[in-house]
């Protein structure tokens, strides 16, 4: 099936969930998927895969990612951001989340002076208010000068576009972006579309409560002190360089702005390894130093892991990348928040690119961790109610490592899920994962379920 324009889509359509029945109801693909040609057989990724830095991992089968699609969460960016973004790390290749982690340390700061204090327990109260105001801000700029003077206001930057957070700390709708390779294995950026999920209305419309902070009449206050838990190695290190240079433009433009209480917010970088062990390392450190928001961690299984040690140190934590459902109901006293969507929305958008295309035997191979698990198991569903046959579905998980053996893992791991994809004869094949996925492409060519230039 010709994949539609997004104008086509978004005009079709108010919500993800109903493209995705629409789709379902309307396809004419038989029930029962028989093999087909490997030309017709097609990769499709999620949000820890679908980068330009990706393809890099697969420089000898240059044409082997060409037609892949898959979602990130992405709002379109302006030629603007996207150099003020490269104006602190010109060798950037992608910009995955860079405007979630912009707007991860502006709500935070903004948060800040309209609570009159760098407190943690104070920036906390208000995170969920400064997105769900009355009146529209959308510069670093404007909206703290509306937070200086005690005035209603709402941010509207980068991601958080659509609208505000919900009770959880999260967005109660998105963007996303479909992407596809090109035949070099990088984004083909002209064929990328845009939809929206979620629901606007599910915005928390409950006002803040007044500044409790000490800073009530003005001067200057503590700095705002933040702590940078983004992946720099490790699985998703390939996807750390834009979060950590859009992360650092929020610090320099808010203290161009004139700074939080009246004096320049700092930050400290960290590393959270795609590792669990890693992460919480760089939150000791971060709680020793005084950090008081930190920004982090990237992945779900990561975030988990560290969250509990941030909660129970008080301190305010926004990841603008894990995706988990299991974090929107995770024990985190309200100090844990995030910029990307939750992965229930990415599932359903996931889902219906699979549809469009007119697939009726897929294949799920993913990471067995928080993140692979979940998004696997929701795209599962989503499918399942929208026609295909559970029969016709098949999820290959594996374990999910910090570091992976190209020739061990390539025999131990991912040969065995190639030979079952290939026995059931699987035309969709969506891969759950991270750097990882490279492996498990190049066993799917040597089982000769891809050819390596098709």
């Amino acid at each position: 099936m010709r994949a539609r324009s997004a104008k086509a889509i978004v005009g079709a359509i108010t919500a993800i969930g109903l493209l995705l029945t629409a789709s379902g109801c309307g396809s004419t693909a038989q029930s029962d998927g028989g093999a087909q040609p490997k030309s017709d057989i097609r990769f499709y990724g999620s949000d820890g895969n679908m980068a330009n830095s990706f393809g890099e991992a697969l420089k000898d089968s240059p044409a082997v990612l060409a037609g892949m699609k898959g979602t990130t969460p992405l709002t379109p960016l302006s030629e603007d951001f996207k150099r003020r973004v490269k104006s602190i790390d010109s060798s950037l290749a992608d910009f995955n989340y860079a405007g979630e982690s912009y707007d991860a340390v502006v709500v935070a700061a903004l948060a800040a002076e309209a609570g009159k204090s760098v407190e943690s327990s104070s920036i906390a109260k208000q995170l969920i208010g400064v997105t769900t105001g009355d009146n529209v801000c959308d510069t670093i700029a404007a909206c703290l000068t509306a937070a200086r003077s005690g005035k209603d206001f709402k941010y509207r930057g980068i991601s958080l576009r659509r609208s505000g957070f919900t009770d959880a700390g999260e967005p109660s709708s998105a963007m996303y972006g479909v992407l596809n390779f090109g035949r070099n294995n990088t984004i083909d950026e002209a064929k990328t579309e845009f939809v929206g999920a979620g629901d606007e209305k599910n915005e928390n419309k409950a006002a803040p409560p007044p500044a409790s902070g000490g800073n009530k009449g003005g001067g200057k206050g503590p700095a705002l002190k933040f702590g940078l838990l983004l992946p720099k190695t490790g699985a998703l290190a390939f996807q750390g360089p834009p979060m950590f240079a859009a992360a650092k433009l929020a610090i320099k433009e808010i203290n161009e702005a004139g700074g939080v209480l009246g004096q320049p917010v700092v930050v400290e970088e960290g590393d959270d390894g795609t590792n669990p062990d890693v992460a919480k390392t760089a939150v000791e450190k971060f709680i020793n130093s005084g950090v008081h928001v930190i920004i982090g961690a990237g992945a779900s299984g990561v975030s988990k892991a560290v969250i509990p040690r941030v909660v129970q140190a008080g301190k305010v934590m926004i990841s603008p990348s894990a995706t988990s459902d299991e974090l929107t109901k995770f024990d985190d006293k309200g100090l844990f928040f995030r910029t990307s969507p939750p992965d229930m929305l990415q599932a359903k958008a996931i889902a219906n690119i699979i549809m469009r295309d007119g697939h009726t035997k897929v294949a799920i191979v993913a990471r067995d961790d928080t993140y692979g698990s979940g998004l696997a198991e929701g795209v599962r569903n989503d499918l399942t109610a929208a026609g295909i046959k559970a029969s016709n579905l098949l999820i290959l998980k594996y374990e999910a490592k910090d570091n992976y053996d190209p020739k061990a893992d390539a025999t131990k791991l991912f040969a065995p899920i190639a030979g079952q994809i290939k026995s059931f004869e699987a035309t969709a094949i969506l891969l759950v994962g991270f750097d990882e996925s490279a492996l498990v492409i190049k066993a799917l060519v040597a089982a000769g379920i891809k050819e390596p230039s098709a």
